[in-house]
C-alpha cells in the first residue's frame, strides 16, 4: 500500500508541476499580443500573475499530497522513496531542473521548512543537463553582406504590426557596427539569434551573438512600439551593456521557454560572468533561480575559508545584515525589535518585500530571495557577528553542535552603500552618482513607488555605477502619499515653535524637507540642486501621481539614452 502511495505522490507532484508550467507559458506567450497592442497595464498585471502562479500551484500540490497520504506519519524512508520515483519520472523531462525545484517547494510547504536533507530534497540536481544542438533554438545569418544579413534577420522577426521604418533602422545598426575598430568590413559576418523574443515592460528584445574570424560578442536589438509600429531603438554590442539588461534590479523577462535550461546555456555564452541563478531568475524562473543560488552558495562555501561578518555601513533599524567577504551576496535578518523611531511590524516588513517582488523594479530595486531554516557552519561566523545576531535577533537563531540555523532571512546582491561610495568619491564620481541617485528616485516614483526613507545608506552602487534602492521597510505606493507644500506662517515666531503650527496627516510628505536630511556635503547639495531640484517641489510629485492615475507609464530604458537611435 505504501509503495503504491509513493508512486501516486510522485505522479501527483509532477502533474501539478506540469499544470503550473503550462499556465506559466500561457501567460508568457501573451507577451507578444500585449506588446503589439501597447497594452501596458496588462503587461504589469501579467507579470504579477505569473509570479503568483507558482505559490498557487505549490499550494494545490500540497493539498493533493495531504489528501493522498491522509494521516500517514512522515518518515524519512517514505519521503526518500517519493523523491526517487519523481526522479525516475523526470528522466525524459525537458524541464527537469525547474520540476525539481517545484518538488522542493512542495516538500518544504508540507513540512514547514524542516527536515532539509539531501536524501529527500533536490539540494543538488539529479543529473547533468544534456548538451543540445543550438540550431533547434536559433536562426543563423551568414555568408552575405551586412546589409542583406540584417534585412533577412528582421524579415524573420515579423509582428502583427508593421516596422515603422526598417531601412532607416538598418542604416543606424550598420553605422553602429561599422564604428567598431575591431571589425574588418571585408570579413565574413555571422549572427546567431535566439528564436524566442524577450519581452519586458514596454519593449521587446532580439538577443544573439555576432561572430567573425577574430571576434565574438553579444548583440541585442531592443524594439519599441511607436504609435502602433515597431521601431528598432538601439543595438547593444558591449558585454556590460547587455549584462545590465539582465541585471538583478530588473523585472523578469517574458520569453517562451518550454525548456529554460537551453535558453540559459545560450545566454551563458554571451554573458560568461552571469551565474545560472541570475539567468534563470532573469527569464522568470525565479524559484529555480533560488535553488541555483543556494547551490552556488554551497559550492562557494565549500571552496572558501573566510568568515561571515557584519556588512559594512550604518546598521539598519529594522534589518541586521551580514556577508561573506568573498561572496557577492548579503544576508538580511529582520530584528526582533526595531530601533526607534521605526514603527512597523514584522508582518508589514515581509509584506513590503513581497510587494517589491511583484512590482516593476525598473532597474532601481534589488531583487531578493527569501529563505527559511538556512544552516550555516558555526565556526565560519565571526564572534562579533554572532554577538550582534544574538543581541538583536535571538528568536530566529538556533545553535546546535557545530551549526547555526537561521529561521528566516533574505538574500540580496552585494553593493557599495551610497553613503560609503560618496565618502571616497572624487568630484566627477560624485556628480555621476548623484545624478544616478536622482534618476533612481524619479524612475521609482514614475513606477508608483515612493521609497520612504531616501537616505543614502539605503541605496547601493553597482559595479556598473548604477544606483539601486535596497531598503524596503518604508516604501509605499505613490498613490497612497499626500505631497504638500509647507503652509506659509502667519506669524514670524512660528518658525521657532517646537511643533509645527499646522496639521500633519500620517501620509503627508513635504518634499522641501528632503534637502535638510539628504544634502549635507556642499558639493552634494550643489550637484543635486543643479540636476534634480524639482524633487524638492510638491508639484513635481503631484504631477507624477496624476500620470499614474491616468494609466501613463514612463519609458525606462535598461541602456544609456545616448545609445538610442530614436533620439537622433
Amino acid at each position: 500500500m505504501t509503495q503504491l502511495m509513493e508512486h501516486q505522490a510522485a505522479h501527483a507532484m509532477l502533474q501539478r508541476f506540469n499544470s503550473f508550467y503550462q499556465c506559466f507559458l500561457e501567460v508568457t506567450r501573451g507577451a507578444q499580443k500585449r506588446f503589439e497592442e501597447a497594452d501596458w497595464m496588462s503587461v504589469q498585471l501579467a507579470s504579477r500573475e505569473r509570479i503568483r502562479l507558482y505559490d498557487h500551484h505549490v499550494t494545490e500540490a500540497r493539498a493533493a499530497i495531504k489528501q493522498l497520504t491522509g494521516h500517514l506519519q512522515r518518515s524519512d524512508a517514505f519521503c526518500a522513496a517519493v523523491k526517487s520515483h519523481y526522479s525516475e519520472l523526470l528522466k525524459q523531462h525537458d524541464n527537469f531542473e525547474v520540476a525539481e525545484s517545484f518538488f522542493n517547494s512542495v516538500y518544504q510547504r508540507l513540512f514547514h521548512h524542516r527536515y532539509i536533507e539531501e536524501s529527500q530534497l533536490f539540494i543538488r540536481p539529479s543529473r547533468c543537463s544534456k548538451l543540445f544542438d543550438y540550431q533547434l533554438l536559433t536562426h543563423t545569418y551568414q555568408n552575405t553582406s551586412l546589409d542583406t544579413l540584417l534585412k533577412q534577420l528582421f524579415e524573420d522577426y515579423r509582428f502583427n504590426i508593421e516596422y515603422e521604418d526598417l531601412p532607416r533602422d538598418i542604416e543606424f545598426i550598420k553605422q553602429r557596427l561599422t564604428e567598431l575598430p575591431q571589425l574588418d568590413q571585408q570579413q565574413l559576418h555571422k549572427i546567431t539569434m535566439l528564436q524566442p523574443v524577450f519581452y519586458r515592460n514596454k519593449a521587446a528584445y532580439l538577443i544573439g551573438q555576432y561572430t567573425s574570424e577574430a571576434h565574438s560578442f553579444p548583440i541585442v536589438f531592443p524594439l519599441l512600439n511607436q504609435q502602433g509600429k515597431v521601431a528598432v531603438d538601439s543595438v547593444l554590442i558591449d558585454s556590460d551593456e547587455v549584462s545590465i539588461i539582465f541585471g538583478f534590479a530588473r523585472s523578469y523577462f517574458m520569453v517562451d521557454a518550454p525548456a529554460p535550461r537551453r535558453i540559459v546555456n545560450f545566454l551563458k555564452q554571451l554573458l560568461p560572468n552571469k551565474t545560472d541563478y541570475e539567468l534563470f531568475t532573469a527569464i522568470g524562473c525565479q524559484k529555480h533561480g533560488k535553488t541555483e543560488l543556494y547551490r552556488h552558495y554551497l559550492n562557494h562555501l565549500h571552496n572558501s575559508s573566510d568568515q561571515f561578518e557584519l556588512a559594512p555601513g550604518i546598521k539598519g533599524m529594522v534589518m541586521s545584515v551580514f556577508t561573506l567577504p568573498s561572496y557577492d551576496v548579503v544576508f538580511k535578518i529582520i530584528k526582533d525589535e526595531f530601533t526607534p523611531p521605526k514603527d512597523v511590524s514584522h508582518a508589514i516588513v515581509k509584506e513590503k518585500y513581497r510587494l517589491v517582488k511583484q512590482h516593476d523594479r525598473v532597474g532601481r530595486m534589488a531583487d531578493t530571495q527569501e529563505f527559511s531554516n538556512v544552516e550555516f557552519p558555526l565556526a565560519r561566523f565571526s564572534q562579533s557577528l554572532l554577538d550582534e545576531l544574538q543581541a538583536v535577533a535571538p528568536s530566529v537563531l538556533h545553535i546546535e553542535g557545530d551549526s547555526i540555523t537561521i529561521k528566516h532571512l533574505y538574500t540580496e546582491r552585494k553593493m557599495i552603500p551610497l553613503n560609503m561610495y560618496l565618502d571616497q568619491a572624487d568630484e566627477a564620481q560624485t556628480r555621476q552618482v548623484i545624478d544616478e541617485y536622482g534618476n533612481a528616485i524619479k524612475q521609482l516614483a514614475a513606477a508608483n513607488i515612493f521609497p520612504g526613507d531616501m537616505l543614502f545608506k539605503n541605496f547601493g552602487v553597482t559595479r556598473h555605477g548604477r544606483v539601486v534602492f535596497y531598503d524596503y521597510d518604508e516604501i509605499s505606493y505613490m498613490t497612497e502619499c499626500n505631497f504638500r507644500e509647507f503652509p506659509k506662517s502667519q506669524y514670524p515666531e512660528d518658525q521657532w515653535a517646537a511643533q509645527p503650527c499646522y496639521s500633519v496627516g500620517p501620509n503627508d510628505i513635504f518634499p522641501e524637507e528632503f534637502a535638510t536630511f539628504l544634502l549635507g556635503k556642499p558639493i552634494v547639495k550643489q550637484v543635486f540642486k543643479e540636476l534634480h531640484a524639482e524633487l524638492f517641489q510638491a508639484s513635481f510629485w503631484q504631477d507624477l501621481q496624476q500620470n499614474i492615475k491616468n494609466g501613463q507609464f514612463e519609458d525606462v530604458y535598461p541602456y544609456r539614452r545616448r545609445r538610442r537611435f530614436i533620439n537622433r
